[in-house]
C-alpha cells in the first residue's frame, strides 16, 4: 500500500482542510461583526430570504466580502456546511459578546488593579426602558486620567437600593474589585446624593473611602438656571417661531444670503474658503448650557435677518400666531431686549469656557476647582469694571439696527406701571444697579452656594499637590492630612515615611526646571512617570492617583446616552439588554477594540459554549 493513500493520512488531510475552512469562515464573520459594531449599525434585515434585494447589513457585508476574496467565497453561504453557515442571530450575538468581553479585559488590564472611581446615571432608551450607564475613571500606566465606558444595565426601579444591587451585579460579571473604589460621581438627583438613603451614602457605608463628588457640570447648570432661565423663554419662542416651518426657514436663509451679499459688496466681509457659510439660529438645549451661548451669538450675528423674517411673518395674513409674532417683533427691537441679550452673552461667555473645560475626560478635580475660582473672579471683575463697555456695545448695536436708545439721565418708567407711584430712578441707575449688578450678584451667589464642596477638607488638601507657579500651594501638613483620609491605603508606617519623602520630593521638584511650568496634577503625574520618579516617590504618586481618580463631571455618561440613541434606534427598539450593552461597549470604546486581535476573540467565542467545529 502507498503511504499517501493510507486511510489515516487521508482523514487527517480532510480534518486540516475543514479546520482551515472553518478558520476562514469565522474570521470573515468576525471582520463583518467588527465593522458593523464600529459603525453602530444593525445586523439583521427585515427580509433575509434569498429572494430579498436587501438581506440586512451582516449578510450583505458578508456577500460583498466574498465577492472580493476568493478564499472567503469558497467557505460561505452555499459553499459552507449546512449546519455551519454562521449567519444566525445567536452566532452574531455570541460574536458581539466575545468582542465586548475582550474589550472589558483590555480595559481592566490597563487598570492593573489600581484605584478607580464610579460614574453612574440613568436614562430611558427608545423602548422606554430605564438603562443605568456605568463609567470608570482611573489612572493608567502613563499617569493619564482615563474614563472608560463599561456597559449599561437595565434597572426596573431607580431607587437607591435597586441601583446599588444593579451595580453589584454588574461588577460581579467583571474581574474588578469594589475594594479599589475611591470615588463616586453622580448628578444631583435625591436618589443619587441623598444623605440618608442615597446611592452615594449606601456605597460609602460599605466603602468609606469612595468619596462622592457632585458633578461640576451639573452644578454649573443649576447655577445658570437661576439667572438665565427667564430670558431664554423669550429666546426659545423666537427660535421656535422662525424655525417652525420649512417656509419660514427658507425665508430666513434668503434674508441671510441677501445680507451677506450686501456686506460683501460694501467690503464689510472678506471672501475666502470656509468663510460666510450658511448658518441658522441655534436651538437651546435644556441640559447643555453652552448651546444657550450659541443661541445668543447666532441671534446677535443674524439679528437683521431675524427682524425681517419676523416682519414678513407678521404681515402674512395666513399665519395663525399673529398676536405672538407681532409682540415678538416689537419686543426684540427695544433697548431693553438688546441689553439683556448682551448681558447674557457676557455671563454665558465667561461660564462657557468653564463648561467646556469640565467636559474633558482628563480633567482633574484640582484644576476644576481652580477653574471655578477663575470663573468667580472674572464675574466679580465684570461687576466692578465692565458695565461701561457693555453699555457702549449695546448702544452701538442699537444704532446700527435703528433701535431707539433711551437717555441714561432720564427717569426710568416700567411700561404698564403707574408713573406716579414709580420710584424716581434714572435709566442709568436701573440698567446698572437693578439689572447688571443684580444679575451678576445672583450668579456669584449661586456659584458660591452650588460649589460649596470645594471648601471641604479633602479637596483643600488635594489642592496642595498642584505644581502651578512652581508648587506655590505646596503644604506638607495638609498633604499628610490627605493621606490620613485614606487609612486603607496609608498605614502607620507609610504615614511616618511620608513627611520625609515629601521633603525630598519638593526639593527635587524645585531643583529641576522641567517641573516648574506644569499646569496641573495631571501633567505632574505624567511627568513623574516619564522621568521614572513615580518609583522614587511612591507615596506621593499614590496621592496623585487618588486625586486624579476623583470624578469631575459626568460628561462621559452623557456621551454614552447619546451613543445609545445611535445604537438603539426606534427601528431597533427590540434589542435585548445584553445585546445593547455589548454593542454600546464596542461602539463607544472602539479605540480600545481596534487593538484587540482576532485570535483572542475567536478563542473567547469558542469558550462560551460547545461548537460544531474547533479551531
Amino acid at each position: 500500500m502507498t503511504q499517501k493513500q493510507h486511510i489515516e493520512t487521508f482523514v487527517i488531510k480532510q480534518t486540516d482542510e475543514a479546520r482551515n475552512n472553518y478558520h476562514t469562515l469565522l474570521r470573515a464573520s468576525l471582520e463583518c461583526t467588527r465593522w458593523l459594531l464600529g459603525q453602530g449599525l444593525p445586523f439583521r434585515g427585515h427580509d433575509e430570504s434569498l429572494k430579498s434585494s436587501n438581506r440586512g447589513n451582516y449578510l450583505e457585508l458578508m456577500h460583498f466580502l466574498s465577492k472580493h476574496n476568493e478564499q472567503v467565497r469558497k467557505v460561505v453561504f452555499e459553499n459552507a456546511p449546512k449546519n455551519l453557515k454562521y449567519t444566525s442571530s445567536d452566532i452574531q450575538k455570541d460574536l458581539v459578546c466575545a468582542c465586548a468581553i475582550e474589550t472589558i479585559n483590555a480595559i481592566t488590564k490597563d487598570m492593573e488593579g489600581e484605584f478607580f472611581s464610579l460614574l453612574v446615571d440613568g436614562s430611558r432608551d427608545s423602548s422606554t426602558k430605564e438603562q443605568m450607564t456605568v463609567v470608570l475613571r482611573y489612572v493608567n500606566k502613563k499617569g493619564e486620567a482615563i474614563e472608560k465606558f463599561l456597559g449599561v444595565q437595565h434597572v426596573f426601579s431607580t431607587t437607591s437600593s435597586s441601583l446599588e444591587e444593579a451595580i453589584e451585579r454588574f461588577f460581579a460579571t467583571t474581574n474588578l474589585s469594589m475594594s479599589k473604589l475611591r470615588g463616586q460621581g453622580y448628578d444631583g438627583a435625591s436618589n443619587m446624593k441623598g444623605e440618608l438613603n442615597g446611592l452615594k451614602t449606601k456605597i460609602l457605608n460599605k466603602y468609606p473611602q469612595a468619596f462622592y463628588v457632585h458633578c461640576f457640570a451639573h452644578q454649573l447648570q443649576l447655577a445658570l438656571v437661576a439667572v438665565v432661565a427667564i430670558f431664554f423663554n423669550n429666546a426659545s419662542i423666537l427660535v421656535n417661531t422662525i424655525g417652525s416651518s420649512c417656509k419660514r426657514r427658507d425665508a430666513f436663509r434668503e434674508k441671510q444670503q441677501e445680507q451677506i451679499k450686501k456686506a460683501l459688496d460694501i467690503g464689510d466681509l472678506e471672501t475666502g474658503r470656509g468663510l460666510n457659510q450658511e448658518n441658522s439660529l441655534m436651538r437651546p438645549c435644556d441640559t447643555r448650557w453652552n448651546s444657550h451661548y450659541g443661541t445668543i451669538v447666532s441671534i446677535i450675528v443674524m439679528f437683521e435677518a431675524v427682524v425681517e423674517v419676523l416682519e414678513w411673518i407678521k404681515d402674512d395674513t395666513n399665519q395663525d400666531n399673529f398676536g405672538e409674532t407681532s409682540h415678538l417683533f416689537h419686543n426684540i427691537q427695544t433697548f431693553d431686549f438688546v441689553f439683556h441679550l448682551f448681558l447674557m452673552r457676557l455671563i454665558l461667555g465667561v461660564t462657557n469656557e468653564l463648561s467646556q473645560a469640565l467636559q474633558k475626560k482628563d480633567q482633574d478635580i484640582v484644576n476644576a476647582m481652580a477653574l471655578v475660582e477663575v470663573c468667580k473672579q472674572r464675574l466679580q471683575s465684570l461687576r466692578d469694571d465692565d458695565f461701561g463697555d457693555l453699555l457702549d456695545d449695546v448702544q452701538k448695536f442699537c444704532q446700527e439696527h435703528d433701535i431707539v436708545v433711551p437717555n441714561m439721565e432720564d427717569l426710568h418708567f416700567v411700561p404698564g406701571k403707574s408713573r406716579r407711584k414709580a420710584p424716581r430712578l434714572t435709566n442709568f441707575h436701573y440698567y446698572r444697579v437693578d439689572l447688571y449688578f443684580q444679575v451678576l450678584d445672583t450668579q456669584l451667589k449661586e456659584l458660591n452656594d452650588r460649589f460649596n464642596e470645594v471648601n471641604t477638607e479633602l479637596l483643600l488638601c488635594m489642592a496642595c499637590l498642584s505644581p502651578v507657579n512652581n508648587f506655590a500651594s505646596f503644604d506638607k501638613a495638609k498633604i499628610v492630612r490627605l493621606a490620613q483620609l485614606y487609612p486603607q491605603d496609608f498605614d502607620r508606617m507609610y504615614l511616618m515615611n511620608l513627611p520625609i519623602q515629601l521633603d525630598n520630593y519638593i526639593h527635587d521638584m524645585k531643583m529641576h526646571s522641567e517641573f516648574s511650568s506644569l499646569r496641573g496634577i495631571g501633567d505632574l503625574a505624567k511627568k513623574l512617570v516619564k522621568t521614572g520618579r513615580c518609583a522614587s516617590y511612591i507615596l506621593v504618586y499614590k496621592l496623585l492617583t487618588l486625586a486624579l481618580v476623583l470624578p469631575v463631571a459626568t460628561a462621559s455618561v452623557e456621551r454614552a446616552f447619546s451613543a445609545m440613541k445611535i445604537v438603539k434606534t426606534p427601528l431597533r427598539n427590540k434589542m435585548g439588554d445584553q445585546w445593547l450593552s455589548d454593542s454600546m461597549l464596542v461602539y463607544i470604546e472602539r479605540d480600545v477594540f481596534a487593538f484587540i486581535d482576532n485570535e483572542p476573540i475567536m478563542r473567547r467565542f469558542h469558550g462560551m459554549k460547545r461548537r460544531r467545529q474547533q479551531l
